[in-house]
């Protein structure tokens, strides 16, 4: 088992232990899902945990003579967790975006249980997620035709539209999974046009049939991995600079770049993959005077050309 699983669980269970003294061993084991011996050997590390200084007097005391567990000079652990505003929002934010999901029970639960994070979340918290605006599905029962098709495992047919062409393509598609990532609903599934795993955002299918066809996706059709976001630029994809003030910095957070350079002041130049060059265009017009397209040279210009259109579109209507 390693160390990532076994930390939280250590975690949890000395706040368990210290509501619960006298908790017997095989209790607590079949709760926290591990062995007998397993449990014996996290209250063997935990025995020696504690303050620094590490005298006796400094660490957790702990004994389970006769099966019965009882703990001691843990109080530092066993207080609440309390989450920053960042973490709260986060967690509201998510829990609210359940809610939103067509087909989702027990939404009076979810609201009490939202309403009690934003009482007891940090200072802020519920401020800042009442700012964030989620929209799911926002296709009329696109969703609830996706998990139909994938509950009866049927094929779907679906007119998709791609912004960065502008363009409205039809896709036959084989559904694997539902999924929440970068704040927004996507169908991901083997893509017969694409011949390749594509995802979908929800809100950009402006139709969706149910196909009686047997979903037959390839053997190489496997879920991505989401850890690190939806955008995943391709070597082949075109290489762009941009340099960003420190307002502007959250560029080289938000998207995978293959270099980062600290220009001073606060200033970055990032080099980052674009598979089409209308996406960079509306990324620097987003970011104003806090960043800049300087390569390549054409792409900067066009950049140029259309903030100085759309600064004339403003005059015009003054």
């Amino acid at each position: 088992m390693s160390s990532a699983d076994r930390l939280p669980r250590l975690l949890a269970l000395v706040p368990y232990l210290m509501s619960h003294q006298g908790a017997e061993v095989g209790e607590v084991a079949k709760l926290f899902g591990v062995t007998e011996k397993q449990l014996i050997d996290d209250l063997q590390l935990v025995w020696m945990c504690g303050l620094p200084g590490h005298t006796p007097g400094d660490l957790i005391d702990v004994s389970w003579d006769g099966g019965e567990i009882l703990i001691d000079n843990a109080d530092t652990i066993a207080r609440p967790l309390r989450l920053a505003v960042d973490e709260a929002s986060a967690l509201i934010v998510a829990l609210r975006m359940l809610a939103d999901l067509p087909g989702f029970d027990n939404r009076d639960a979810l609201a009490r249980v939202i309403a009690k994070l934003e009482q007891a979340a940090a200072e802020g918290a519920g401020a800042v997620s009442n700012q964030v605006a989620v929209e799911v599905d926002a296709v009329p029962d696109a969703l609830a035709t996706v998990q139909d098709a994938l509950r009866r495992g049927r094929r779907l047919s679906l007119r998709y539209y791609v912004p960065g062409r502008d363009e409205i393509t039809p896709r036959e598609v084989d559904p694997i999974r539902v999924v929440m990532a970068d704040g927004r609903a996507y169908l991901e599934g083997w893509c017969y046009r694409a011949e390749g795993m594509r995802l979908f955002r929800l809100d950009r299918i402006l139709g969706v049939e149910v196909l009686e066809v047997p979903a037959n996706p390839p053997e190489e059709a496997e879920p991505m991995d989401l850890a690190e976001g939806v955008f995943r630029p391709s070597p082949t994809d075109e290489l762009v600079e941009l340099e960003v003030t420190a307002a502007g910095r959250w560029v080289a957070e938000y998207y995978p770049c293959e270099q980062v350079t600290e220009l001073g002041e606060g200033r970055l130049r990032v080099a980052l993959r674009a598979r089409d060059q209308d996406w960079v265009v509306r990324l620097a017009l987003r970011l104003g005077d806090t960043g800049k397209v300087v390569a390549p040279a054409a792409l900067a210009r066009r950049v140029a050309e259309e903030a100085r259109a759309a600064l004339a579109l403003y005059s015009d209507g003054s």
